[in-house]
């Protein structure tokens, strides 16, 4: 009888897969959108001890699905994602611009 297979220490410095493979970068990207993983950090600029520019960085990378249950879901209400959005109010605005540069091509004939 034989032991199973332990990770190891694989070829890139990261840990083998336990069927001996190494960990591939599909079988990550997986991992970590599934758990979600969260980068934060600050950007700070002094001068003599005054400081003049803060930047706080955070990004969080999650698959749609595990973002949904963390309760994130801006991009589904966001017009400028979202291809139904305001549908009726975007008709009307390029109608009237349609209006507005007919209007300016007919008075811009009789002026010439």
């Amino acid at each position: 009888m034989t032991a199973p297979a332990v990770p190891g220490p694989g070829p890139y410095g990261g840990l083998a897969a336990a069927g001996g493979g190494s960990a591939n970068l599909a079988d990550i990207l997986e991992r970590v959108l599934d758990k979600g993983v969260v980068i934060a950090g600050d950007i700070r600029i002094n001068l003599l001890d005054i400081e003049l520019l803060t930047i706080k960085l955070r990004l969080l990378v999650a698959s749609v699905d595990k973002a949904k249950e963390m309760g994130i879901d801006w991009w589904e209400h966001d017009p400028s994602l979202t291809s139904g959005a305001r549908p009726g109010e975007l008709a009307a605005e390029n109608e009237r611009l349609r209006e507005r540069v007919a209007a300016l091509e007919r008075g811009r004939e009789e002026n010439s």
